[in-house]
């Protein structure tokens, strides 16, 4: 496989393996288990002295092309597929540290992100400190000398914060820390954490790989000697493996992924600056707009814009709920990345959990609302969303 090959190529032919029937597709190898040619084989097999996969928990197959073909696409040595996303943020945490270490993680995550970070990590002895990571300063301020993982999340969900990446890889490379960088919201087309310094990246497949609103999946991305040295025991012994039919699922899903989300980001731009004209929205905030408050760290480190768009309704709750219900093409759910429009209210969705006081530390007010734009036409959503404010009381 070349590695000049363009992420449109790589995503349609990067690690594909085909079976002595030589298919066109990708092959599912739906097993559990492989079969031996001997019992020296199967000694050898499990010793480490000759290559091939032993259990589907470990690996398989079809598992296989799609680690390496999200390693040609975001420049990684090596991966692991996971059965959501969320198994793959808490293996790239959990599998690194012990009772004693220390986290520090940007405040601004998913809900489930900072649940692991705040809540079940410390069950383990192992301590967090959330900072605003908008500011290089609040990472330095929080390093104790047993801090061993730095994590975030940028751009960020749902407020579409932005993170210096190199920045904060800089400072974890002088204090011997791992960066682990959730790069959902860029997406592997927009940023590539690697190459700005970050050790291991972690993604839900579940939103852009798949974009089709069909499987949970994630996976995880490094060098490979972190994964031998970390990840490899973690992965075997706890189990978080993505299932081969998922694995096939996300290889054809991952094929169409440039396409998707050039149309995606376009139709965000284009309802981004919609809405920054209506005088029933607050603020808009869109990493691909010139008013974005981080806008000179986007540029440096990202390559677009998002296909994900924060705005802030004038009349709270009541206000984003009827916008959300009198729209017609976007639909109302809490996931994003699909190839059809979706619209969240994450004070009461992703963000529910956390306090109020939580919340508006996030920038998360009652009228915030997130959209997450398909590949619809454009002109239709920005009519979707003129009728709408239109059943908005003023």
């Amino acid at each position: 496989m070349s590695k000049t090959w363009r992420p449109a190529t790589q995503l349609v032919h990067g690690g594909t393996l085909r079976s002595q029937f030589g298919e066109t597709s990708e092959a599912i190898y739906l097993t559990q288990g492989f079969v031996y040619d001997t019992s020296e084989a199967a000694e050898a097999r499990f010793k480490g002295e000759t290559d091939g996969f032993i259990y589907a928990r470990y690996g398989s197959p079809t598992n296989d092309m799609f680690e390496k073909r999200m390693c040609m696409l975001e420049g990684a040595e090596d991966a692991r597929a996971t059965a959501s996303g969320m198994a793959a943020v808490s293996a790239a945490i959990l599998c690194q540290l012990k009772a004693g270490d220390h986290i520090v993680a940007a405040r601004a995550l998913f809900g489930s992100c900072r649940w692991v970070v705040e809540t079940l990590a410390p069950k383990y002895g192992i301590e967090c400190t959330l900072v605003d990571g908008r500011f290089i300063e609040n990472w330095e301020k929080a390093v104790r000398p047993n801090t061993k993982v730095f994590f975030l999340e940028s751009p960020t969900n749902p407020t579409l914060e932005v993170v210096d990446i190199a920045a904060v890889s800089k400072l974890a490379n002088q204090i011997g820390a791992k960066v682990v960088v959730d790069n959902v919201f860029a997406t592997p087309l927009f940023q590539k954490p690697l190459e700005l310094g970050a050790h291991i990246v972690v993604y839900s497949a579940t939103k852009h790989i798949d974009g089709q609103g069909r499987s949970l999946g994630g996976v995880i991305l490094s060098d490979k000697q972190w994964i031998d040295e970390n990840l490899h025991d973690y992965f075997r012994h706890t189990g978080p493996a993505m299932s081969p039919f998922t694995a096939w699922t996300l290889l054809k899903g991952i094929e169409t992924l440039p396409l998707r989300v050039k149309q995606q980001t376009q139709n965000a731009a284009k309802v981004a600056d919609f809405l920054a004209e209506q005088s029933k929205i607050g603020k808009v905030i869109y990493p691909g707009r010139k008013d974005h408050p981080q806008a000179d760290i986007i540029a440096k480190q990202m390559t677009g814009g998002s296909t994900l768009v924060a705005f802030e309704m004038k009349g709270g709750k009541e206000a984003a709920f009827k916008l959300q219900n009198a729209l017609e093409i976007v639909k109302i759910s809490n996931n994003l990345g699909d190839s059809k429009s979706l619209i969240t209210h994450p004070a009461t969705t992703t963000h529910k959990n956390l306090t109020d006081e939580a919340r508006a530390e996030l920038g998360i007010s009652p009228g915030t609302v997130r959209f997450s734009a398909g590949i619809e036409d454009s002109e239709d959503l920005v009519e979707d969303f003129a009728r709408a404010l239109e059943q908005v009381s003023a």
